[in-house]
């Protein structure tokens, strides 16, 4: 899509410095081709950009005084304002909205105006799905599910019967939503498990993204919550009776056990495992592969944590230090 750059510029909020070229892309510098727009986040990254096809740059202050061999797009925040600029450059295709023929829809499901439901995908008895939201092939959508507004369900989605979907949720394909959690009683005369009831429901807030096999359990006898904005990656698992916060990020194969609260804006990255009841404070960052025993609390906004027992990344990068000072002196 055509656009001249001083109108992507009022759109992500910026200003340019050079000619008002027009622009039809977006690309990485490496694969930047004439008309593309790319950005750089650090000067020292200007001059690949400079000497690279593309036909505009986005980037911060920095670049403001420099000699540029090309227009350049100033924000305060280069990588956000490229991901908004794709919007405007390159807005997703507007599907077919339509009930496939092979789709099975019970009598009793409400859909609301313009919803698309593709081949194959199954709707059960009470679900409500709201305007705009489009059902892929293959989903099952269980009993009294209701999915908000504009809603995209990849295809091969599983949402079991009593979850709850706010608005503008995507959730990617083959992840399974509301299934029961790991809960098991045991006797000890015999030494055998019992299931234990899981009987709560699971919520997803507005504007959450789940990613492709991710699972995410219902609550044992309450609710399991994952708040607005949060984005889950993919091969995720989030346990029965987990508070996920606002704008939570979880990076790919997290397990969260159950009965975690993760406070709003704490970043977790991949592999990272958590202990039944531990509960992570607002802010907190945990890095790859961190472990938080059950019970324990993370606190401080704005500190990265690693390890397992996760521990804040200056006293870890310690603790290396002096485990090789003593491998040393012990040869």
């Amino acid at each position: 899509m055509k656009r001249w750059l001083k109108e992507v510029a009022e759109f992500v909020g910026g200003r340019v410095i050079g000619e008002n070229v027009e622009v039809t892309g977006i690309s990485s510098i490496a694969g930047a081709s004439p008309g593309d727009l790319v950005f750089v986040e650090e000067e020292g990254k200007l001059d690949p950009a400079f000497e690279c096809p593309a036909s505009a740059v986005i980037a911060g202050e920095f670049a403001a005084s420099k000699a540029a061999s090309k227009p350049l797009l100033i924000v305060r925040q280069p990588r956000l304002a490229f991901a908004r600029a794709a919007q405007l450059l390159c807005p997703a295709p507007i599907p077919s909205w339509e009930i496939h023929p092979t789709a099975v829809v019970h009598t009793s499901a409400r859909l609301g105006k313009g919803v698309g439901v593709a081949e194959r995908a199954v709707i059960g008895e009470g679900a409500q799905i709201g305007e705009q939201s489009r059902i892929g092939a293959g989903c099952v959508i269980g009993k009294n599910v209701r999915i908000g507004q504009a809603c995209s369900l990849h295809p091969n989605v599983t949402i079991y019967d009593g979850t709850h979907l706010g608005d503008r949720v995507i959730v990617h394909g083959g992840a399974v939503l509301g299934s029961d959690g790991f809960g098991y009683a045991r006797d000890p005369d015999t030494g055998r498990y019992e299931k234990f009831p899981q009987i709560g429901r699971l919520e997803i807030e507005d504007d959450v993204e789940i990613g492709a096999n991710a699972t995410i359990d219902r609550g044992a006898l309450e609710v399991t919550r994952v708040g607005r904005g949060a984005k889950i990656d993919n091969l995720v698992h989030i346990g029965h009776n987990c508070q996920i916060g606002e704008n939570v990020v979880i990076a790919a194969q997290t397990g969260l056990s159950g009965s975690i609260v993760v406070e709003k804006d704490v970043i977790l990255g991949g592999q990272v495992g958590i202990g039944e009841h531990a509960r992570i404070e607002e802010g907190v960052m945990l890095g790859g592969q961190g472990g938080v025993l059950p019970n324990k609390i993370l606190r401080g906004k704005g500190i990265a944590f690693w390890g397992t027992p996760a521990r804040p990344l200056r006293e870890y990068l310690r603790q290396l230090a002096t485990l090789a000072r003593l491998s040393k002196s012990g040869r």
